[in-house]
């Protein structure tokens, strides 16, 4: 049985489509089907089932699974071993929710890119949790660790965030002195049926029940803040890239939340990934403290 095959094979399991695998894969979705057919054919087998949906295994397939994988595995251990010499390189995908994708993972993108200059860095940001047992990428962080999955969860770091409005926008509505006075002003948060992660349900801190501008967007909220449109929770380490925010009540709402760095179990045993993670995480980790830093220190953030 051809290790290429499996690959293909894997890539169409994990995209659930043809055409989704050879994005994958580099190549059209034709010669995808192809090869699936030759597999197949070898193993005497029906492997996928075409539903509505897309491609689903069949029995048969998904008894192919566990010996696939660990062919991947294995190939992507001679082939770590082989580049071992060469310096660390090749594709790396991180899955992040927005706010960390935007304000956190550029800077620190950068700093890999300049300590490894063969590796290829490619951000995911979704408004969901990036499913690593599809190989979405390689590595992902998240706002909560994981109930269930074959995964590895390193806490990666605190974050906070505080109720922010623009300066124009204060400067055209009534004082806030107190939490009730938020109910005579506009709020910016997230759509809540749209919310995927119960760590991300801020404005329930605020006493106010609907948002009147929302967005399932970190950053589209951050923009609608940006022009003057409302007051939200924002993430601290967003604050420095506004001008003229003013965090409010920091007395009355301050939040915290945490970072998580998943990867896949099969990976734990990869020099490769674990390097990178290790680098990741310390990049998130001090890039949130240089960011918060700012906020605190700049008495005119403060309304």
């Amino acid at each position: 049985m051809d290790w290429d095959d499996l690959r293909i094979f894997l890539a169409v399991s994990r995209a659930e489509s043809l055409s989704g695998a050879g994005r994958r894969l580099g190549m059209d979705a034709s010669t995808v089907g192809r090869r699936i057919a030759r597999l197949e054919q070898a193993v005497g087998a029906v492997l996928f089932a075409k539903t509505p949906q897309g491609y689903a295994l069949t029995a048969e397939g998904g008894r192919l699974i566990v010996p696939a994988e660990a062919a991947e595995k294995a190939a992507l251990t001679v082939a770590e071993a082989a580049r071992r010499d060469e310096g660390i390189g090749g594709q790396l995908r991180i899955g992040a929710p927005d706010g960390c994708a935007n304000y956190l993972l550029p800077q620190v993108a950068r700093r890999l890119a300049e300590a490894h200059p063969k590796l290829e860095i490619q951000i995911v940001s979704l408004p969901r949790v990036v499913n690593l047992s599809k190989r979405e990428a390689d590595m992902a962080i998240a706002v909560s660790p994981p109930d269930t999955g074959r995964l590895t969860v390193q806490r990666l770091s605190d974050y906070h965030l505080h109720l922010a409005a623009h300066r124009d926008y204060l400067a055209a509505r009534p004082p806030i002195g107190d939490l009730a006075d938020l109910k005579a002003h506009r709020m910016i948060g997230y759509i809540p049926d749209m919310i995927f992660d119960r760590e991300l349900d801020y404005l329930s801190e605020t006493g106010v029940e609907t948002a009147a501008i929302s967005s399932n967007s970190v950053s589209v909220q951050m923009q609608a803040i940006r022009a003057g449109a409302g007051i939200g929770i924002v993430h601290d380490f967003a604050i420095p890239f506004v001008d003229g925010l003013r965090v409010l009540l920091p007395d009355r709402i301050a939040l915290r939340r945490s970072f998580w760095l998943l990867r896949h179990a099969d990976d734990r045993d990869s020099r490769r990934l674990s390097v990178l993670a290790d680098a990741l995480a310390q990049g998130v980790r001090a890039e949130i403290i240089r960011l918060e830093s700012q906020v605190f220190a700049a008495a005119d953030r403060f309304a």
